[in-house]
Parts: C-alpha cells; structure tokens; sequence
C-alpha cells in the first residue's frame, strides 16, 4: 500500500506538512563555510614613533588586542596611544566571509571607532544590527587597552 494513496488525504497532509517543516530546519541551520581570510595589511607607526616599551603614560605606543572569537568569525582591533590618550582604533581582524558580513563591518566599524575615539576606554555602546561584532570589537579594545596601560 502506497503511504500517499488517495482515500488517506489525512495521512499526505501529516507526510507533506512534516517534510516541509523539515526542509526549513534544514535551511536555516546552514550557514554557508568559506575559509577565512587573513587579516588585512594595516600601516604600523615607525619604530622611532616609540611604540615599544618606554614609560606607560607617554610617548606613542601601538597595541594589538587579543581575537574575539564570534559568531561570525574574528575580530581584532589595534589601537595607538599617544601620552596615554587612544588616538587611533584600527579593526584589524573582522567578519568579511560574505557581502553582507561586509556591509554590517561597513557600516558597524566607523561608528565603533569613534565612540571608542569619543569615550577612550571600551566602554561603548553596540551599533544596532551588528551586535555580535560590537562585542567581539570591545573584548578585542578591552585587551589592547589592558595590554598598553600594564
């Protein structure tokens, strides 16, 4: 006996309604895998701009912060100190796999750089829509900024 015969309608509605709440399961836990890409090559302050070691407080210093792991992949940030102030915040490492994890960096990136320009520490608010780069992108400000100031 076929399991979709005509006198069982019941039974075909069960079997299709079932199968379609399966294929949409399916579809939204795929994301799709591409290899990462390495980060982007951004210009680093001369060696005679100080930015090793030298007195905390003063001087220009330059700090790569540790990777925050997120959902959608990395983020780094390095940041330049000049007499203690950040005056420079640089996204090294952020989500780019597809179009529109670079349309949220787009967008999310310059305004997390000038909070964190405008309030100098890490404590800033996420951007709207880009929430998961917003915390990776203050974890990574944190590290940088607890790696320079000891």
């Amino acid at each position: 006996m076929h399991p979709l015969k005509k006198d069982r309608p019941l039974r075909r509605i069960v079997l299709a309604s079932a199968a379609t709440v399966s294929g949409v399961v399916l579809l939204l836990s795929l994301k799709p895998h591409t290899p990462p890409e390495p980060a982007l090559a951004v210009p680093v302050p001369s060696a005679s701009a100080g930015t090793a070691g030298g007195s905390g407080a003063t001087g220009t210093k330059t700090v790569t912060g540790d990777t925050a792991q997120t959902r959608w992949g990395p983020v780094q940030v390095r940041i330049t100190l000049v007499n203690g102030r950040i005056t420079d915040v640089t996204a090294v490492r952020h989500p780019a796999d597809n179009p529109r994890d670079q349309e949220i960096s787009r967008y999310a990136l310059p305004r997390l750089r000038a909070e964190a320009l405008q309030t100098q520490s890490a404590g800033i608010d996420s951007v709207s829509g880009a929430t998961y780069t917003s915390d990776g992108y203050r974890r990574s400000l944190q590290s940088a900024l607890d790696s320079a100031r000891g």
